[in-house]
């Protein structure tokens, strides 16, 4: 079908009317009513849009081109030589030599996260060696070694503002404050394996925990509506450490039993329905806050939870395997490719109170 503004062209062509009569007929036009593009190309338009958008709404600094892969790639071999000619000691100074270099200088950003990543191994393992008298409770070692790798991420990021060094230190403040609440739990209860003797109490902890990660990551995200900042970047790494954190908090309360082993270990199928329709709600928090976490760290559960309903469910298949992984597969190319209008959907009737601190949906 041909579009008004091709027939306006082509009338004025023929002479029918003349070309500043066509430029002043179309806005005239589409002012009452009338597209100035086909159906097609106007379906076109909104299938791109909905691509560029789908795109550009979470899209945090890493790669500016083959040139940061090829520098990154250099950071991970000179470190690993670094590491094995000497020792985790002798991987700072190497650390913030190339962040003088490449971060604080040339502003790269991947480099920025391998770097980062980096200093909080070797900080975990240098404190390890200095400060641990012997193998003890996972509690007991996280109190020690924690707040050095808090104190090392907050220098790093004083100098160096790498969003992934602030979310890190955030994250590991609240990985100390959960070591000191079950620690004191422990004493008080007098128990040697809380997650066992108190489930339902340990399962609260973590959710508790797993909120209080959440509120930070949109605390940011809601500063940065429209994710043009430093602070956007900050509340996606929160974001990819809460929703698994939120996910695991959730099923806990599902698998009380079994918060010490294996979960999946003779699950019932009112177990997998929950999980299936746990991940649905996760899925539906990602797409009303924009957030594609939210919706990857609930796949291997809804997997799981899939493939125990087949079987439970005494379904004639030769492959439970190979069916629920096409499952997954259908599910996750759904969402991602119907990201946008499924997000339009979802955050419709939302008060407009509420949309005004979301990432915009157009």
């Amino acid at each position: 079908m041909t579009s008004l503004k091709s027939a306006l062209t082509a009338a004025a062509g023929d002479g029918i009317i003349t070309a500043d009569q066509a430029l002043a007929l179309e806005p005239y036009l589409n002012e009452r009513g009338i597209s100035s593009v086909s159906p097609v190309e106007a379906d076109e338009h909104d299938v791109l849009t909905d691509a560029r958008l789908a795109e550009d709404s979470e899209q945090p600094r890493f790669v500016r081109g083959f040139h940061d892969i090829l520098i990154t790639i250099g950071v991970v071999v000179a470190l690993v030589g670094v590491w094995g000619l000497g020792s985790a000691f002798a991987v700072f100074p190497a650390v913030l030599l190339l962040a003088e270099i490449l971060v604080r200088r040339q502003r790269l950003a991947l480099p920025a996260v391998v770097l980062t990543l980096a200093l909080v191994q070797a900080t975990a393992i240098a404190a390890a060696l200095l400060i641990d008298e012997g193998a003890g409770p996972v509690f007991t070692e996280g109190l020690k070694v924690l707040p050095v790798i808090a104190v090392a991420l907050g220098v790093f990021y004083w100098r160096y503002r790498v969003p992934l060094a602030l979310s890190l230190l955030f994250l590991s403040l609240a990985a100390f404050a959960m070591c000191l609440v079950f620690t004191v739990l422990e004493k008080v209860t007098g128990s040697a394996n809380l997650l066992i003797d108190y489930s339902t109490l340990s399962a609260g902890v973590f959710l508790v925990f797993a909120l209080a990660v959440f509120g930070v990551a949109m605390a940011y995200d809601v500063s940065d509506p429209h994710r043009r900042t430093r602070l956007s970047d900050v509340a996606f790494w929160m974001h990819l450490a809460a929703a698994p954190m939120l996910l695991y908090a959730m099923l806990s309360f599902v698998f009380l039993k079994k918060l010490s082993g294996d979960w999946w270990n003779d699950s019932t199928l009112f177990h997998a329905i929950t999980v299936v329709l746990i991940v649905a709600v996760f899925m539906a928090i990602g797409l009303v806050i924009d957030r594609r976490a939210f919706v990857t760290s609930g796949l291997v559960s809804l997997g799981l939870a899939i493939w125990t309903i087949l079987s439970r469910g005494q379904a004639v298949l030769s492959d439970y395997a190979s069916v629920t992984v096409l499952l997954v597969g259908i599910v996750v190319l759904s969402i991602g490719v119907f990201w946008q209008s499924l997000r339009r959907l979802t955050i419709r009737p939302l008060p407009d109170m509420i949309k005004a601190y979301l990432h915009p949906a157009l």
